[in-house]
């Protein structure tokens, strides 16, 4: 016998589904006390499916809105539904997959594959042979909902459905699907074409098997009147591009000519599905090839897409000139992670390569969904990096018509042309530059606000080269304006000016010095204006001033005008606001940068910092000891206190010392380098250096406990983590001195083979943008060690010494190379053989020095000088016959070998 409803009792769930759609949020609070009151009751899933498959009489919103609390009670606890109750839901759902109702057999569709994605594909034998065999229904309801159903458990299950745990269906599966591509519906090819669609990817072996038949009924489909059918197309042959290239490469130029087309399709889903293919194919080694004669019809059709759709104008309030009155919803401000501080070193090249942030959003945030302009942009932008100047003639022609264009939506679009083709093109750009600056900055003042806010950011792409040209010429003019800017009355403005000042104050670094006081003011003028979102990006600009302008900022009339509402705003935030992240960024790259200037303000900075790590430790064991109560900590609360903390101890030096004597930081950071998220480790490592640099008093009794955890910490798998660990070794060894030698042998081991790895990952260098190899550090704590200890690290000076010379030479001269060089000296001092094999690496790396300290020249003398007189004249004029000329030169004139 079939299971009946109680009368009463559904009336009672009627009711609660009635209620649950009232806007009142107090009725909204006793429906969830009674939902959970009837969870009690096992066979409550029973009303709740009958309402669904079988209360036809009902409103559909209200039978699916029971169908999805159903669906969120399996997601909850499906396990514990009696087997008589699970039975009753699965059967109902495979008997009424073909509702007369679209909304109720989506509705069915969900909680089918809710149940399946809950292990129960393997529980539930019957279930895809059942649907397949309904796709065979004359019925179309029928047909379509078992499709659906199907669709979704594809999205949901592809990988299981392609493994051995349920015997593969795939291999019945897909053929049937590809039967239907022909299906007179176009909802049901759309959905055949979507199943397929998830298994491209994963090239699953059963699609791979019957590759060439799902591309003949892709392209019989091209041209296909229904545009969900021509998006699932283009994104079919997306993927395969990325995946069987090989199988569309003799169809390329038809594949590019529909593409063409489909980009211009007057559906904009199906035109941003095929605006994919470009982004996709810049990335194939073939792009140049096969696109090269296309490009003509290509370009236009993207900077076409690029103009604002009239919906986008609507969205972004591109009528409103003026809001920076109205406040932010919470909902506009994005969440922000912060990064953990790196320790780097400073390399040859000076100036940053700026090419890590290409993909910066180009602008309209509100939309921060895709949509075809943005997918244009960055189509224009990647393939600009692929054909470089070959683009110009294709796009020149067309820029001054757009630039110049008297409809603002027009020259929108030509100014973020002109900012998607910066990093490609640049080259073939500079000619045009001195005319096309003078234009953007005036594009600033123009009266569309969208205009001056993309204005802002093309101009940040060709920061470089205006920093490049005397600075009266462009870089005051930009700067004057870009001020003006930060405190338009248009919000989306202000948020573009500071995100381009930041950028323009990278490049120029101390260029910006003459002017500091003016751009304080501005600076300091908006955070009275700011609303929330935009003070965010306020504090990023300050902080980017502060590390390029440095100790030029240690003025007391500019510390006077800055500090004042910095430490306003941080006696306003509460220690569990978010907003602390980007202020205690903010204020460690200002006292960095202030240095001693930064004294009558440390002290509440500091006690804060110490007080955010012991609350986010105390929390987190409350969260391991009882998890059921307490929630876990926001870890990040701790890194950015931690960083700050370190940029104290780095800007004050010595002075840091009674703040860590009045506090009790060494014990919270023992716990902390112990924590089980690399990017606290990788933070408390960088404060333990820069403490063990500014007061080493403090750090010396714990070295015996902290020295183990640094050791264990020299796993190149977490490359930050060990970086920072690595580089707080060397500092303590040129304080610990011999002290050092008990120590030795736990990490030296590690140390050698980080450094002989042969693909260590590379590093971004903060301060010059550019890469340098990371086993410069380990290097430079290996000659550390070796200075401080010789006796035990020379014997294994065989192991490390080739990698060793080739990673320092590439680095400038400084302290840290001065110390690691003497290091290498004095184990040669010790270990002559260990050098001989690899005497060429060490000549070179010597070489590398431009002016090394007298003493320190001396020693690379006596070795040179020792080793020719080893060998003898002859032996020495044959193995100098190696070098380059380059090298031969520099160690004649320096050194007269």
């Amino acid at each position: 016998m079939d299971w009946q409803p109680d009368e009463q009792g559904l009336q009672q769930v009627l009711q609660l589904l009635k209620d649950s759609q009232s806007p009142n949020t107090a009725t909204q609070r006793i429906v969830q006390d009674k939902l959970k009151q009837l969870n009690q009751f096992p066979d409550f899933n029973n009303y709740l499916i009958f309402v669904l498959t079988r209360l036809k009489s009902e409103d559909e919103p209200t039978r699916s809105l029971s169908g999805l609390i159903l669906k969120n009670n399996v997601k909850a606890h499906y396990q514990s539904f009696p087997p008589p109750v699970a039975d009753f839901i699965k059967q109902e759902c495979l008997n009424n997959i073909g509702d007369a109702s679209s909304l109720i057999r989506a509705t069915i569709g969900i909680l089918i594959t809710t149940i399946a994605s809950k292990g129960e594909l393997q529980m539930w034998p019957e279930l895809l042979p059942q649907l397949c065999n309904l796709l065979n229904s004359e019925d179309y309801n029928t047909c379509e909902g078992a499709f659906g159903a199907l669709q979704k458990i594809c999205e949901d299950s592809s990988e299981l459905l392609d493994s051995d745990a349920l015997n593969r269906p795939l291999n019945i599966m897909i053929p049937k699907f590809l039967q239907f591509f022909k299906h007179c519906s176009p909802k049901i090819r759309s959905h055949a074409i979507a199943c397929v669609n998830q298994f491209i990817m994963d090239r699953a072996q059963a699609l791979m098997d019957n590759i060439d038949t799902f591309i003949e009924h892709l392209f019989a489909l091209a041209v296909d009147d229904d545009p969900e059918v021509r998006k699932n197309v283009c994104r079919a042959l997306v993927m395969l591009l990325e995946v069987r290239i090989d199988r569309l490469i003799p169809h390329m130029h038809s594949i590019i000519q529909y593409m063409l087309q489909r980009t211009q399709d007057h559906d904009e889903n199906v035109a941003l599905e095929a605006c994919e293919f470009w982004l996709t194919l810049a990335e194939q080694p073939i792009c140049k090839e096969v696109l090269a004669s296309h490009l003509v019809q290509l370009i236009p059709i993207l900077v076409n897409g690029m103009k604002y759709s009239e919906i986008d104008i609507i969205l972004l309030k591109g009528d409103v000139e003026e809001d920076e009155a109205v406040p932010d919803s919470e909902q506009d401000i994005k969440p922000r992670f912060h990064k953990s501080r790196t320790v780097t070193l400073p390399h040859e090249a000076e100036r940053p390569d700026g090419s890590e942030d290409a993909e910066d959003d180009d602008d309209d945030d509100a939309l921060s969904d895709w949509n075809l302009r943005k997918c244009s942009a960055a189509a224009l932008d990647v393939l600009a990096n692929v054909f470089r100047e070959e683009l110009l003639p294709h796009l020149l022609p067309l820029l001054k018509g757009l630039l110049f264009h008297p409809e603002w939506v027009v020259k929108e679009s030509g100014i973020l042309v002109l900012g998607a083709i910066a990093e490609g093109c640049m080259q073939g750009m500079v000619p045009y530059l001195p005319e096309l600056i003078p234009h953007l900055i005036q594009c600033l003042s123009d009266k569309k606000a969208l205009v001056r806010s993309i204005a802002c950011w093309t101009l940040s792409r060709y920061a470089h080269w205006v920093v490049s040209q005397p600075p009266d010429m462009h870089l005051k003019p930009l700067m004057t304006e870009l001020l003006k800017r930060i405190l338009d009355g248009n919000k989306r403005v202000q948020e573009a000016a500071c995100s381009a000042f930041a950028t323009l104050e990278e490049e120029a670094c101390t260029e910006l010095v003459p002017y500091l006081s003016y751009i304080l003011d501005t600076l300091v003028f908006a955070f009275g204006k700011y609303q929330h979102k935009n003070l965010l990006i306020l504090y990023d600009a300050i902080g980017t001033l502060a590390d390029s302008v440095g100790h030029h900022l240690n003025q007391p009339e500019y510390i006077q005008k800055l500090m004042p509402p910095l430490i306003q705003k941080w006696n306003e935030l509460k220690d569990e606001d978010k907003d602390l992240f980007p202020l205690l960024e903010c204020l460690s790259s200002v006292a960095t940068a202030l240095q001693s200037g930064f004294l009558p303000y440390c002290e509440p900075v500091y006690q804060r910092c110490v007080t955010l790590v012991q609350k986010t430790l105390a929390q987190a064991m409350m969260y391991t000891q009882h998890p059921e109560q307490y929630e876990a900590p926001d870890k990040d609360f701790m890194i950015v206190a931690l960083d700050l903390l370190s940029g104290l101890a780095e800007g004050l030096g010595g002075h840091v010392e009674q703040l860590v004597a009045r506090s009790n930081i060494m014990t919270l950071l023992f716990q902390c380098m112990q924590d089980s998220m690399p990017e606290v480790r990788q933070s408390s490592f960088a404060l333990l250096g820069d403490l063990t640099k500014a007061c080493f008093i403090h750090v010396k009794p714990c070295i015996a406990e902290f020295m183990p955890i640094l050791g264990t910490n020299l796993n190149p798998e977490f490359i930050s983590v060990c970086n920072n660990a690595t580089w707080a070794i060397g500092e303590i060894c040129m304080q610990m001195g011999a002290e050092m030698q008990p120590y030795v042998q736990m990490v030296l081991n590690n140390l050698v083979e980080i450094i002989n790895r042969p693909n260590t990952p590379k590093t971004l260098l903060e301060n010059t943008g550019r890469l340098m190899s990371p086993s410069a550090i380990p290097a430079i704590t290996i000659g550390r060690l070796g200075y401080v200890c010789p006796q035990e690290v020379a014997p294994m000076l065989q192991q490390f010494i080739r990698p060793w010379c080739t990673s320092l030479r590439n680095i400038r001269d400084n302290e840290e190379k001065d110390s690691a060089f003497r290091g290498i000296c004095m184990m040669i001092g010790v270990n002559p053989g260990g050098v001989v094999q690899d005497f060429i690496f060490f000549c070179d790396a010597v070489a590398s020095w431009v002016s090394p300290k007298d003493d320190l020249r001396d020693m690379f003398y006596k070795i040179l000088h020792g080793f020719k007189d080893q060998v003898g004249e002859d032996n020495w004029q044959q193995f100098s016959e190696q070098f380059p000329p380059l090298l031969k030169e520099r160690l004649a004139a320096f050194y007269g070998v």
